[in-house]
């Protein structure tokens, strides 16, 4: 495979940046794809024409997941549930529990305020659109409460109703009429994370909540997290260690002062996820991708992963 995206247009031209797309040369061309979990609107302009032409031109459109199945959102929701009907008040330490509790209470304050005029416009209400997200949140095992309380930030909540990238994707092949499939099952997505063990989670809920009350303190703007990897990607950089971090939308721990003892557990998790959901998943998926094209030597297909991978 080669990357593709570098034009002969002069150097400021979006053309002549990388991007993240790949050949991979065989007859018809199959291309491999670098997706961003992110509203497709904030990237869609700056993707370049040769990817979008790759995605017109091949006739089976294959994602991580398939987004558009309905078994797809109910085996996710049922994974991210804690075991035996138990609840977070039952697994997470007090202070803890508490202080999550008065963290969501502020999010649905907030809400109202957040939402642009345009989603109010469509009828997304703040108390449906908080069910919507946080809803159930008592019976989520910690770990997805954590990565929940990531995503309710204001910039996160103002582009609620605007399909991501890679389901954009998805729903543009169905429109188009092209084969759609996916190479991976929710469950080796989920388990992962679920495998975190319980300190490491705690850890991470602890993180994360310090750094939402550090916002609503004002002491800290919001994370620019996603703005970074937004601006990376538009401007083709493939080597940002920024994507690392996108495979599940999960946040980087190591960025905030920490003491020794707490910098390990940070690492740990770090690894823990570099190994289960990059390197583990690149070869799983790799099998998978070379299965496909040995099973369908006529077709020309579009694989669309996230550029973590």
């Amino acid at each position: 495979a080669r990357p593709g995206g570098l034009g002969t247009a002069r150097s400021h031209h979006q053309s002549d940046l990388n991007s993240f797309l790949w050949t991979i040369k065989r007859n018809p061309p199959s291309y491999f794809y670098g997706t961003i979990h992110v509203p497709y609107t904030r990237v869609w302009d700056f993707i370049p024409e040769n990817s979008k032409k790759a995605f017109q031109e091949s006739n089976m459109v294959y994602l991580e997941l398939d987004l558009t199945d309905p078994y797809t959102i109910s085996a996710l929701t049922s994974c991210q549930l804690l075991p035996q009907g138990g609840t977070l008040q039952d697994v997470l330490p007090r202070d803890i529990y508490g202080r999550l509790k008065r963290h969501l209470e502020y999010v649905k304050l907030m809400m109202p305020s957040w939402m642009t005029p345009d989603q109010r416009g469509k009828g997304l209400y703040a108390d449906y659109l908080f069910n919507a997200i946080a809803g159930n949140w008592e019976r989520k095992r910690p770990v997805w409460v954590m990565l929940m309380v990531n995503s309710l930030t204001e910039a996160d909540i103002k582009t609620r109703g605007v399909p991501v990238l890679d389901l954009y994707l998805a729903q543009e092949a169905e429109r188009m009429r092209k084969r759609t499939g996916a190479v991976e099952k929710v469950e080796e997505q989920c388990h992962p994370l679920n495998g975190l063990n319980f300190s490491q989670v705690i850890f991470a809920l602890n993180q994360t909540l310090v750094q939402q009350e550090s916002v609503r303190a004002g002491s800290l703007q919001g994370s620019y997290t996603t703005e970074d990897l937004i601006k990376h990607y538009n401007c083709g950089d493939l080597n940002s260690i920024i994507f690392n971090h996108d495979t599940s939308q999960v946040p980087n721990f190591n960025n905030v002062t920490l003491r020794p003892s707490e910098q390990i557990t940070a690492q740990e998790i770090d690894s823990y996820f570099r190994q289960e959901l990059i390197y583990k998943r690149n070869d799983r998926m790799g099998n998978r991708v070379k299965a496909l094209m040995e099973e369908h030597p006529d077709n020309s297909f579009f694989f669309a992963f996230g550029a973590g991978q």
